[in-house]
């Protein structure tokens, strides 16, 4: 039994005119994306790093050599605004783990190149957070989380497209 068994039970109780299956699974998707967030937000900080940072650094790394993407690339992979971006930006090139360059190709844009350190730093950060993210999730089989991966992916597909 769970917290969100307690709410779904009081609420059956109270209106078993509904079906309320559809509650559990947002509910349960809720609390599990706090704790989750929580324990990630302590792994990264082992690094140094900030979700948002995190992000940032990841997005540059899985793009490939040279690392590099323009400011609207990775607001655009992050969904974020260009706003907050900056700030993000601004943390991780005074930390040295990135560096803006002028887009030679575009001399009103910048180029965000991870630097030695900052692949470094993700690369740690990563080994971490997968190892971090494997022992989350050891409750379930193998068979199991592929079944919840492909089922969470069905939704938000879906509600991606409305």
């Amino acid at each position: 039994m769970d917290p969100i068994d307690v709410i779904l039970d009081q609420w059956r109780r109270e209106r078993p005119d509904l079906d309320l299956t559809p509650m559990g699974v947002a509910g349960r998707i809720a609390v599990l994306a706090r704790v989750l967030e929580g324990r990630a937000e302590k792994s990264f900080a082992g690094h140094g790093l900030r979700q948002g940072e995190f992000d940032v650094l990841s997005a540059l790394r899985r793009s490939g050599p040279p690392y590099t993407l323009i400011p609207s690339e990775l607001s655009a992979t992050l969904m974020m605004s260009r706003a907050g971006m900056t700030n993000r930006l601004d943390r991780l090139e005074a930390a040295g783990l990135v560096e803006r360059t002028l887009d030679q190709a575009d001399r009103r844009s910048f180029r965000i190149t991870l630097t030695p350190a900052g692949h470094e730093v993700i690369d740690a950060a990563m080994t971490n957070h997968a190892t971090n993210l494997a022992k989350l999730t050891e409750a379930l089989t193998e068979e199991e989380r592929t079944a919840t991966a492909e089922s969470l992916r069905k939704l938000l597909v879906t509600l991606l497209e409305d």
